[in-house]
């Protein structure tokens, strides 16, 4: 059983265990229950009415958050040829084919995302081991294999604040909002974009409560649970 210090004691002894928030409240009591001394970054897990053995029923997409995540997002980009010089202009940190490749065998793996144009995912895909198990892994789906003319809109993207969600096998999916130091309105904003994005991604043979419970915490804060009624309304506002 996890044991928590006396400053997470203090911060949960008045919150009582069957209690839900509504959004807005959830996220005002959270960031008055931070106490250590850095900008903790607000999360949100989610428990899917899904099965995750269910090839049918995988959840996986990507939210925009109009605020962002408040930090700088590194980005790679796998391309050749004119694609290159179209990533440089749209400011990726590192773009590059072979030697990229190379270089992320080697150990290095100084960046937040990454992105390959569609012939480079043959040379790619010997770092699925590497990047797979980190999430980093370009993927269609994710929308992380861009053609060309698509990469500075991809670029753009994920500077402002793209965030990629994917079921886990305890079928949860787990979400950055942005940073306790966000204004109440701006992660009232985030929240909104993933729950509308997490909605849109709904399976089409999923029966009953697609999403079961929602929980809003801190990096090391308490979990608050989220009233599912009005968390729902916000993705048809």
């Amino acid at each position: 059983m996890v044991k928590h210090g006396k400053n997470y004691q203090t911060a949960v002894k008045d919150l009582g265990k069957m209690q839900v928030y509504e959004p807005q409240a959830a996220i005002e009591l959270a960031k008055q229950l931070s106490y250590v001394k850095f900008d903790e970054t607000v999360e949100l897990h989610l428990d899917m009415g899904v099965d995750p053995r269910n090839a049918s029923q995988q959840v996986r997409g990507v939210a925009l958050l109009p605020h962002g995540l408040g930090k700088q997002v590194r980005i790679v980009v796998f391309a050749q040829g004119e694609a290159v010089r179209i990533a440089e202009g749209a400011g990726a940190d590192h773009v590059g084919d072979d030697e990229l490749v190379k270089k992320i065998e080697g150990g290095w793996l100084d960046f937040d995302t990454a992105m390959a144009t569609p012939d480079m995912m043959g040379r790619v895909g010997k770092l699925g081991k590497i990047l797979g198990r980190r999430g980093l892994m370009p993927n269609p789906k994710s929308g992380t294999v861009v053609q060309a003319e698509d990469l500075p809109r991809a670029i753009d993207e994920a500077r402002k604040g793209r965030v990629e969600f994917k079921l886990d096998r305890t079928a949860i999916i787990h979400l950055p909002l942005g940073k306790v130091s966000f204004d109440n309105d701006k992660l009232l904003d985030n929240l909104t974009a993933i729950i509308e994005a997490v909605v849109k991604a709904k399976p089409t043979g999923v029966k009953g409560n697609y999403i079961k419970s929602a929980t809003l915490t801190t990096t090391m804060g308490p979990g608050l649970k989220l009233d599912l009624k009005p968390l729902l309304i916000l993705s048809s506002s």
